[in-house]
């Protein structure tokens, strides 16, 4: 059974974040062990979301226990997501500088953790949702220890410096970048997608924008599309699932008025490809 480890937040009433990531993984039979970068009652768009930022050395002191407890070894996969502070960045660069040499002690002694940075920092019509500071060293300690970078197209302009219209300049945006990239919320005329992208090939998969959606689809999307990859599939299918399981999940949240995303009712719906998702090669 694989293991993810995870540094983003823990909400309590809402599905997003490292919160609704444990869920999804959990369907795939993916042990995980979340990091929590804050503590939240509920998600900050519905208001004030209680709780609190999770000091720094509270964040060290949790991912210490983990190590002291051997399990960096057991790690398959380590997912970024929110951080409230650049001490936290770079606690996680450090985390993940542990963890790739250690001697693994899983069913693939041989196997390499995959690092998947979802650089969360803002979206289009809101700007930056956390401090410049802590932007800057998302960009500058995470980045470059990616295997797979996630982010929305927003964050994918402000890390390339590069203007997206349309999943063409995605996969420009990705290359500047040098790292291969799943980017979400990329227009495609009526249409909206996520575009995989490496120097070796390019996809598209769309749908129809749907009228709403709950928060945290960023969120699922990147632990979908891990979970694929773990799982041994290639990149096309992985996304083709990885965005199916997305697009069911709001589409069902949205037909019963849910207000969250109903993860832990989907079962195998997070597994399959929807017929609603468009697939395509773009290079």
């Amino acid at each position: 059974m694989a293991t993810a480890l995870i540094l983003s937040s823990h909400v309590a009433a809402s599905s997003v974040g490292g919160t609704v990531q444990v869920l999804a993984l959990a369907a795939f039979r993916i042990d995980t062990i979340l990091a929590p970068t804050v503590l939240f009652g509920r998600h900050p768009g519905w208001g004030a979301p209680g709780g609190a930022l999770v000091p720094v050395e509270a964040f060290e002191g949790m991912l210490d226990g983990v190590e002291a407890n051997g399990l960096f070894g057991q790690i398959d996969l380590v997912i970024t997501g929110y951080f409230a502070s650049a001490a936290q960045v770079r606690a996680a660069a450090r985390t993940i500088d542990a963890i790739r040499p250690t001697p693994r002690t899983g069913d693939e002694p041989q196997k390499k953790p995959l690092i998947i940075v979802d650089p969360v920092m803002g979206d289009a019509g809101k700007g930056l949702y956390v401090d410049v500071e802590t932007a800057a060293a998302i960009a500058d300690e995470l980045i470059a220890r990616a295997d797979i970078v996630a982010p929305n197209c927003w964050e994918l302009e402000r890390l390339s410096h590069t203007q997206i219209k349309d999943p063409a300049g995605a996969v420009s945006a990705a290359l500047v970048l040098g790292k291969p990239v799943l980017v979400s919320s990329v227009p495609r005329g009526p249409e909206i997608g996520v575009v995989y992208a490496d120097r070796r090939q390019a996809w598209l998969a769309a749908h129809v924008l749907a009228p709403s959606a709950p928060s945290g689809s960023g969120d699922l999307l990147t632990a979908l599309f891990a979970a694929s990859l773990l799982d041994g599939q290639p990149i096309s299918y992985a996304l083709a699932r990885a965005v199916g399981g997305v697009w069911e999940t709001i589409s069902y949240a949205n037909s019963r008025r849910y207000p969250e995303l109903p993860v832990s009712e989907m079962g195998s719906r997070l597994k399959g490809v929807s017929t609603a998702v468009r697939m395509e090669r773009l290079a």
